[in-house]
């Protein structure tokens, strides 16, 4: 298999992974699902500061992610609250991810930057609705290899 073909299966998979767990953190903070707010097993309360608005964006950026729907805004507003998270939540603790607890906030920032950069890939619905088919794009970032120029006999 050559990098291309493995990149256009395991780049998807990436973004998937990275839209559920976020909109996992997300249910759980403004429903109180799957252990709710930090473990407690209750929602948020609506309206508070940052963590309702966290949840929310939580929530609607990783659906987004996970689908490939307007993904590349999506990933950067979701990156950008997580680096918020970072600086304002984890970092007044300790200078680094390990001392201040902010590793997941630090991951997620920079895992949704890269998707930010290189966007959905082919099996999404951004790459549906631009019409293109999940075989056609040769390298997840949207660069094509060129096919070689039929030689003329």
């Amino acid at each position: 298999m050559s990098s291309p073909r493995i990149a256009r299966i395991v780049w998807p998979m990436f973004r998937v992974v990275i839209g559920l767990l976020f909109a996992c953190h997300g249910l759980a903070g403004l429903f109180g699902l799957l252990g709710g707010s930090r473990g407690t097993g209750e929602p948020i309360p609506v309206g508070t500061w940052p963590g309702w608005y966290a949840a929310l964006i939580q929530l609607a950026c990783g659906a987004l992610v996970l689908l490939g729907l307007a993904t590349r805004p999506a990933a950067i507003l979701a990156s950008g609250s997580m680096a918020y998270a970072y600086f304002v939540v984890h970092q007044p603790d300790g200078l680094t991810p390990l001392e201040n607890g902010g590793v997941s906030a630090a991951l997620y920032a920079w895992a949704f930057l890269l998707i930010a950069a290189v966007g959905a890939g082919p099996w999404s619905l951004d790459a549906l609705i631009s019409g293109r088919r999940p075989g056609s794009a040769a390298v997840t970032t949207g660069d094509r290899i060129s096919e070689p120029a039929a030689s003329k006999v």
